[in-house]
């Protein structure tokens, strides 16, 4: 699931935006000026219509193959690139799910070790069980929780109009909402991003979410602090019939582990060769 996985943590940190930090009250007024309750009103409508599409695409997204592009940087103090992986992967679906087949790393085929790993959950996989398969759907109905969260995390400011791949965008800013109680596994994050998102005018997908942490906050199952300043940026491409797939994500971030250890990390992302899986068991690629 690295491409919601990611895609979350892009949305976490633009919109908390990461994703859709969808919008902010921070356009300015003259003293004195009353607030423009229709701007405020289409923002929230354009919020809450792209908080479904996502939903949808999200939905739809399980249903297609494709190929993934992971580049991940260790960077130094200085910004410079201590050391770097490339894997190519090819998604497939197999009993529903989405399995990740390792195509190269680092420019040379899968070793030996690490195909007969791939073999080895392929197979388990083809053999889940239905408490298995309650257990993967929970957790993936709880990774996609935090979505409905948006509108009552932020704020919204409908702040202009651009074209973004020759598609046009409404452009939204997104600040957090001040008092805003945190529910769900992710809520938390929300009051330490901010960012701006680029819905589609026809189809309300997102087509770009820039966002960047205001706060540090911990994460993970290990002592780990996001550090202020971490930017992620989503930018996806709109197939059939309006669903919204994710085409590049770009993070950098910088944490630090177990209060100690600095860590700087830039990670690439990039998607391409969607395909709509066919029906049956096991969608192999085409």
């Amino acid at each position: 699931m690295q491409i919601l996985a990611t895609s979350r943590m892009v949305v976490l940190l633009v919109m908390g935006a990461s994703a859709p930090a969808l919008v902010a009250q921070s356009a300015r007024r003259s003293p004195g000026q009353p607030p423009d309750h229709t701007s405020a009103l289409d923002a929230r409508q354009i919020a809450g219509e792209s908080v479904a599409a996502t939903e949808r695409s999200w939905q739809a997204r399980r249903h297609y193959t494709y190929t993934e592009r992971d580049q991940e940087r260790r960077l130094d103090a200085h910004g410079q690139v201590k050391s770097e992986d490339v894997d190519v992967s090819r998604m497939i679906l197999v009993n529903g799910a989405r399995f990740e087949q390792l195509v190269e790393r680092n420019g040379q085929p899968p070793s030996t070790e690490e195909s007969r790993k791939r073999d080895a959950e392929l197979e388990k996989l083809k053999r889940e069980t239905q408490a298995e398969l309650v257990v993967r759907l929970r957790k993936d109905e709880e990774n996609r929780s935090f979505l409905p969260e948006l509108l009552q995390a932020f704020d919204f400011q409908l702040i202009g109009e651009e074209i973004v791949d020759g598609r046009l965008a409404y452009v939204l800013h997104a600040t957090p909402h001040p008092g805003y109680q945190a529910h769900g596994k992710y809520g938390k994050m929300f009051s330490k991003v901010e960012g701006k998102l680029w819905v589609d005018k026809q189809n309300f997908g997102w087509i770009k979410v820039d966002g960047q942490v205001t706060q540090s906050f911990s994460t993970g199952l290990f002592v780990a602090r996001v550090q202020r300043g971490s930017r992620g940026i989503l930018e996806q491409t709109c197939v059939d019939d309006g669903v919204c797939l994710p085409k590049r994500i770009a993070v950098r971030a910088s944490a630090r582990v177990l209060f100690v250890k600095s860590l700087d990390i830039e990670r690439i992302l990039s998607y391409s060769d969607y395909w709509l899986a066919a029906d049956g068991p096991y969608a192999v690629a085409r």
